[in-house]
């Protein structure tokens, strides 16, 4: 690498951190605290009383007694009961046991003195640090400035929905409309970062953002035509549950189709472009007709793999469904009928559709970029 490169590197890390930065100190205007009298703590369990639960079967009803110790925070080294409600379910419930360190919340009354702990999970959040440090430190001894260049496109891409896309879709934005304007930001952002501010990145960016208004289009018929309604996504009623009954719950669903597609969309896009400009690099006379028949190899030994990809990506989410469907017996055309299945197939084929026209309009966009013999990098 040459010590422009690394200047460039340096200039991108810089800019990144800044913006990433400025992300997390952007308002969502949702900060408000729900729980007035009450704070978050961390606590470890010294004794549990377990008679007042209810086994039947697999499921446990009821509630457990957990005698705590706070870490951290203002009520440092109180020792007090907690409940630990159960309510039946696998999914939600846990069982404590002495030594387990929880997260609870700490209820205080007017005086501010704690009269209740409600136990709400087990403390995960030292260990989800860990696993990030960890995968941090492996990617960038791997890949060195461009390994944190990579976290750090990440991160933006986090904060991007976390912080943008998210709470402006909650106050009444339409929500394809913010997936799809979220979605070009990361494009635009994220391969100049990962891949350099070049040629390749333009030809990448053109393709892909191309390829993605496509994508939502065959989405927004594909949702029409088979009749499905935006509260097959998990958790969706809830949202309007919870006040915004407004929220227009179709339109997120066929966002959130081109959002999960664009990923690999990019990545396939970045993969052609860097192709093409490998070839004519090393082969500045390559004609464009040549040039666009070796993108389109290239696009076409991917295509398979990132369709699968995809495919792979959205079964595992319905896997557990598929499987009640099988030890239920439910025949084949009542599978296929059912919305959740509808709406999957939907998306791995509005996904795929993405995929597969990225290839030749990356290509054709190369062909027309990378036409000087001497491509700039």
């Amino acid at each position: 690498m040459t010590v422009s490169d690394k200047k460039k590197n340096i200039a991108f890390i810089i800019a990144f951190a800044l913006a990433s930065l400025v992300l997390i100190l952007i308002p969502t205007g949702f900060e408000r605290s729900i729980y007035v009298n009450a704070s978050g703590a961390k606590a470890e369990v010294l004794s549990t009383d377990d008679s007042t639960i209810i086994q039947t079967g697999l499921f446990r009803t009821g509630d457990q007694r957990c005698f705590v110790r706070i870490l951290n925070g203002e009520h440092k080294g109180l020792e007090m009961e907690g409940i630990n409600l159960l309510s039946g379910s696998l999914k939600d419930d846990k069982v404590f046991v002495p030594g387990d360190i929880a997260w609870v919340l700490i209820e205080r009354d007017s005086e501010d003195n704690p009269i209740f702990i409600n136990m709400i999970d087990y403390y995960r959040q030292g260990k989800e640090v860990l696993l990030v440090a960890v995968f941090v430190l492996v990617l960038v001894a791997f890949s060195g400035l461009r390994g944190i260049r990579m976290v750090l496109s990440f991160v933006f891409a986090f904060l991007a929905i976390w912080k943008l896309l998210i709470p402006t879709v909650l106050k009444g934005t339409n929500p394809l409309l913010m997936c799809t304007s979220t979605l070009m930001l990361l494009t635009v952002v994220t391969l100049p970062m990962v891949s350099g501010a070049n040629k390749r990145s333009l030809a990448a960016i053109i393709g892909s953002i191309a390829a993605m208004m496509i994508t939502v289009l065959i989405s927004l018929f594909m949702t029409w035509y088979l009749r499905i309604h935006g509260s097959v996504l998990e958790m969706s009623e809830s949202l309007l549950y919870s006040g915004f009954m407004d929220l227009d719950l179709t339109s997120l669903f066929s966002g959130v189709v081109c959002l999960s597609a664009g990923g690999a969309i990019m990545d396939l896009s970045i993969d052609v472009s860097a192709a093409m400009w490998e070839v004519k690099e090393h082969a500045p006379d390559t004609s464009r007709k040549e040039l666009f028949r070796s993108a389109m190899e290239v696009g076409k030994a991917g295509v398979g793999t990132q369709i699968t990809t995809l495919l792979l990506a959205y079964m595992g989410s319905y896997l557990t469904l598929m499987m009640v469907y099988m030890a239920q017996a439910t025949p084949v055309q009542n599978i296929f009928a059912s919305k959740s299945i509808a709406a999957e197939i939907l998306q791995t084929l509005a996904g795929s559709f993405g995929i597969v026209l990225v290839t030749p309009l990356t290509a054709l966009t190369g062909m027309l970029l990378f036409k000087s013999k001497a491509v700039e990098q």
